[in-house]
Parts: C-alpha cells; sequence; structure tokens
C-alpha cells in the first residue's frame, strides 16, 4: 500500500473517531429507552377493554357499572366471611394488580396491601383521595353518598382518558348511575323526615357514614367504641354500660358487622334481641346476592326503614294496651311492664361517634 493510501485511511479512521466522540457527551442526555409495557393505559385502550383491578368488591361492581362493556374488571376481596381488616393477599392477587391499566382502591388505610402492589404507569383511583380520607379515619367509605358520587365521576374521568372513542358511553352510563343514586337519596332523605331523632348503637362502626346520611343518631357509649376502634375487647363496664342502653331503649336499633365477630358483639346482639331492639347486620363486603353498589345501600335503607316503622307500630300498640289496662279490642291486659314497653328517652348527644375515630 502506498504511503499516500494509508494517509487516506488514516485519516478516514480519525474522522470516524472524531465523530463518535461527539455523539457520546449527547448520548447521556437522552431518556433511556424502557421496553413497551402492557400495564401502560394507553398500549392496549385502543384495542380492547380497559383492564381494571378492584381491591374490593364495592368498588369494584362501581367500576363495572360505569365501565360497562368497555372494561373487564377483576375483584380480589368479594368474600364476606373473612375480616377484611386482616385479609393477606395471595401471590396471584399481586400478580393481577400488576397487569391491570386501572387499580381502583378504598384508601385511608384499608387496603393497604393492593395501594403499595400497584405498578409504575398504572392508573390508581382512590376513594379516599377523591374525598381527602387518610389513614386514620374511618375508612368505610362506600357507605358515603360523596365518596360514591366523587368516585363515580372520577372512574367516568379515567376511562375516558383511556379510550376517549367511548367517552360518550361512559358519560351516559355515568348519568344512570347518577339518577339511581339520586332515588337512593331520595329514600334516606324520606326516612330522616318521617323518623327524626331515630337513634342507633353499633357493635363496631362500619355503617357510620350510612347512618349518617340517613340522619339517625348514634348513641354507642364512647368507652366500648375506643376499645373497639384501638382493636381491644371492651372493658366489662363499658360493656355493662351499653347493655343497659339496650335494655332502656335509649337505642332503637343496634348495627353489628358480623366480619367483626366477637364475644362483646354476641352478648350485645342477645342483649338487643331479648329487648326487642332490631338488630341489623351490615357486612362491610358487598354480599353475593347483590349486584351493584347502589342496589345494596338501597336494601338496607329499605330494611332500616320496615324495621324502624315496625319497632314504632309496636310502641304504640303497647302504649294503648297498657296506658289503662285495656287493649283496643275492650280485652282486659296484664298491665305489668314488659321490655317491649319501656318508656323511651332522649339520646345523649355527647355520645355520638366521629368519622375519624371509627374504624
Amino acid at each position: 500500500m502506498s504511503t499516500r493510501g494509508l494517509g487516506n485511511r488514516l485519516a478516514t479512521w480519525f474522522a470516524a473517531l472524531a465523530a463518535i466522540a461527539l455523539l457520546l457527551p449527547l448520548a447521556g442526555c437522552l431518556p433511556t429507552p424502557r421496553p413497551a409495557s402492557s400495564t401502560t393505559p394507553s398500549a392496549t385502550a385502543s384495542k380492547g377493554p380497559i383492564l381494571v383491578v378492584a381491591s374490593v368488591n364495592q368498588w369494584g361492581t362501581l367500576a363495572q357499572e360505569i365501565g360497562g362493556d368497555d372494561v373487564k374488571v377483576t375483584t380480589i376481596l368479594h368474600s364476606t366471611n373473612v375480616d377484611a381488616h386482616d385479609f393477606e393477599p395471595k401471590t396471584s392477587d399481586i400478580a393481577e394488580i400488576q397487569k391491570a391499566q386501572v387499580v381502583v382502591t378504598n384508601g385511608a388505610g384499608y387496603d393497604s396491601w393492593a395501594s403499595k402492589s400497584i405498578a409504575k404507569g398504572t392508573v390508581s383511583v382512590s376513594a379516599a383521595s377523591t374525598v381527602g380520607a387518610i389513614s386514620g379515619d374511618n375508612p368505610h367509605l362506600w357507605f358515603s353518598k360523596d365518596a360514591r358520587k366523587a368516585m363515580a365521576t372520577e372512574l367516568a374521568d379515567t376511562f375516558s382518558k383511556i379510550l376517549p372513542s367511548k367517552k360518550k358511553s361512559f358519560d351516559k352510563r355515568l348519568k344512570t348511575w347518577r339518577s339511581e343514586e339520586s332515588d337512593l337519596e331520595d329514600a334516606m332523605a324520606a326516612f330522616a323526615k318521617k323518623h327524626k331523632n331515630t337513634t342507633y348503637a353499633a357493635t363496631e362502626a362500619v355503617a357510620y357514614y350510612l347512618m349518617s346520611d340517613m340522619k339517625l343518631k348514634d348513641v354507642t357509649p364512647q368507652g366500648y367504641l375506643q376499645s373497639v376502634t384501638s382493636g381491644g375487647e371492651a372493658a366489662p363496664a363499658d360493656l355493662q354500660e351499653f347493655q343497659e342502653l339496650l335494655e332502656s331503649d335509649k337505642a332503637k336499633l343496634l348495627v353489628d358487622n358480623p366480619q367483626e365477630s366477637s364475644d362483646s358483639a354476641a352478648l350485645l346482639k342477645k342483649t338487643a334481641t331479648a329487648n326487642k331492639v332490631p338488630v341489623i347486620e351490615i357486612t362491610e363486603q358487598m354480599p353475593s346476592d347483590q349486584h351493584t353498589l347502589t342496589g345494596w345501600i338501597s336494601s338496607l335503607v329499605e330494611t332500616m326503614t320496615k324495621q324502624v316503622a315496625a319497632a314504632q307500630t309496636d310502641e304504640k300498640d303497647s302504649s294503648n294496651d297498657t296506658s289503662d289496662g285495656t287493649s283496643t279490642d275492650g280485652n282486659s291486659q296484664d298491665t305489668s311492664p314488659s321490655p317491649s314497653s319501656a318508656s323511651q328517652s332522649a339520646s345523649d348527644p355527647s355520645s355520638s361517634a366521629s368519622p375519624s375515630s371509627a374504624q
């Protein structure tokens, strides 16, 4: 090879090396490429239903109502036979959460196992976030009309952003849902108007928000409530105070959460039954015979309305029977006192529970 040819080749090599040297600093400024992920919402939204995973069936059914055929919802916790507060997800549950495009959670410390398992890039919709609830607040947010309405709107907005072509469908379903929710709120308002100052007590504050929306007054003894909230057993004195409350007719309803069973709760239910105080069992997860969140809560409102009306009718009949020892049909009656004819006394406003202290 001639000296001239070698010189030309060396010049070409040096020029190439110089070009590479100039490009290296620029490469450091570019974003690191990441492989495409199936959990990225926009990656599969245009090809089929949005993949949604809900931590609990209360919110899962709402996501299904709003999403319709445009979403595929998987719910992790749907059994009423487990203690939701102590639920431990399986490896397969975590895998479902990490594959989702949208993860729907309750928040407020209720389902931390789901919140902490959400993959990067996945859209998170939290009930607690929509209403500003935090850990330590009463976490049973699905019983709050404000939380339900905020979640329905948030879900519709989220789905519309992921699947813009279906926005009209999501908005239409949201409108239908709002109509059903409005009917539910009308029923609660009618109850409140007809049964003013109705009192209740609870073995565990599962339905605090629902009872508040219905304008019922919580007379659960504070000592008992604090013990249950902290996860302990009620002190004998607090339990006795609760029993006396039921025996004296100061609570017109007893609400029990069968998912949080205890010896104290069993004793209180027995006391209520003996004194003809209606016991309303309200689970945390939606029962298998219910298919929508609004429908389930509507059935609870209907049950309580019937129970309270029946109890008030019994009180009136008992009062008529014992006022002068003669029944309404003219027959002589035994005027000895009975638990069902105990006089109604005013509730103590100082004993109402706050949402921040109820678990």
